[in-house]
């Protein structure tokens, strides 16, 4: 099983774990609209997958914050923020911060997501939540990057992550070579 740190201590994780070059699962997360986005598939554009424990904490929030200010500059790209927090705190969040770049959706029905991509805490303070991830998916479908981080409390590798998602969206849906997405 995977695991990651949270302040240090290891937890595990539960699900399928995916890898790159995986054919990305096909979920469907809610909106803030409670309306249904769908992850994975080929859906003709790349998509970011940002994994946030809870846009409740100031760590989730700063993330999402930078991924909305990178979305706004990368042409031809979802970017979905997942949680497990309600929809209708994902729309306060986004108002209140000014979230327009990107779609959040929340995995709280049935842990779909979490589960699908191997990302839902099994142990410890946070069991029940997804930990912190990202993944970015081509236009094909095909995992491109993954990044599990290893402590939650810190940030992704925003450049590696954002450089996996150009590198496929210039590449027009294959990673391409030198993106550092492996």
């Amino acid at each position: 099983m995977a695991t990651t740190k949270l302040k240090g201590n290891e937890v595990t994780l539960s699900g399928t774990e995916v890898k790159v070059g995986d054919i990305a699962p096909v979920v469907t997360v809610v909106a803030k609209d409670l309306s249904d986005v769908q992850i994975g598939g080929q859906k003709g554009k790349s998509q970011i997958v940002v994994v946030v424990p809870s846009l409740d904490t100031a760590v989730c929030a700063a993330e999402t914050r930078k991924f909305n200010e990178a979305a706004a500059k990368i042409e031809d790209a979802e970017v979905i923020v997942v949680s497990m927090d309600l929809p209708f705190a994902m729309g306060r969040f986004c108002t209140t911060e000014g979230i327009e770049n990107l779609t959040v959706g929340s995995d709280f029905r049935a842990k779909a997501f979490a589960k699908s991509y191997g990302v839902l805490i099994s142990s410890g303070a946070l069991a029940g939540v997804a930990c912190r991830a990202v993944f970015v998916i081509d236009a094909n479908g095909i995992i491109s990057y993954k990044e599990i981080c290893p402590e939650i409390t810190e940030e992704p590798n925003y450049e590696a992550a954002l450089a996996a998602a150009n590198g496929v969206v210039a590449s027009s849906g294959s990673c391409g070579t030198g993106c550092g997405c492996h």
